[in-house]
């Protein structure tokens, strides 16, 4: 089973399981692995009950009109909280917005990528940590990679100009991406 990742710092923490990687870029839109994969990174959630750093082992997956794309039983990894995963193409950071998309679908988070895989009936799960939320968006750090996940100079910028926002964004991708690699102290429960 490989762990696609959208992003290089996703990508190190799932190479700390043990298990292959795969870069897939945001929205998976490089090449895939062969077999089986699990949906592995960051995710936006779409519900005020729902908190920065939660890790979310998801049932399914479904569009926005709430189709479901994948639906399996979850990884068991410890501590996790079953989810629905609302896949997207582009990301969704206004609160309400957010709000409208849980209600009309029942999606729990929000991610680019995992709508992707379950598209190539090879998804074998999603193991996703909750990076922002609609009380906690990303904001300006929202425009700072570009769907190839390079650097973009203008979202850079914009960023740098609201350092307050950015900063604490950050920190709650931080706090996400340790949230992950609080399961990597349990990796047999991933690649089991």
């Amino acid at each position: 089973m490989t762990l696609a990742c959208a992003t290089k710092a996703e990508e190190r923490v799932a190479r700390k399981l043990g298990a292959p990687t795969a870069l897939v870029g945001i929205g998976a839109r490089r090449a895939l692995p062969e077999g089986p994969v699990v949906s592995f990174g960051l995710a936006g959630g779409l519900h005020d009950g729902i908190e920065c750093g939660e890790v979310l082992d998801a049932t399914r997956v479904v569009d926005t009109d709430g189709l479901v794309l994948w639906e399996g039983g979850p990884l068991g990894v410890s501590g996790a909280r079953t989810a629905t995963i609302l896949a997207v193409e582009a990301i969704v950071d206004d609160p309400d917005e957010r709000r409208t998309l849980h209600e009309r679908t029942g999606a729990d988070a929000i991610d680019m990528e995992s709508g992707q895989l379950a598209r190539t009936g090879r998804l074998a799960g999603c193991l996703r940590a909750v990076s922002d939320t609609p009380n906690r968006p990303l904001g300006p750090l929202s425009e700072v990679l570009d769907a190839n996940g390079k650097l973009r100079p203008a979202g850079i910028a914009r960023a740098l100009a609201a350092p307050r926002r950015t900063g604490r964004a950050l920190v709650d991708v931080r706090h996400a991406l340790a949230a992950l690699q609080q399961v990597v102290t349990r990796p047999e429960e991933v690649i089991a």
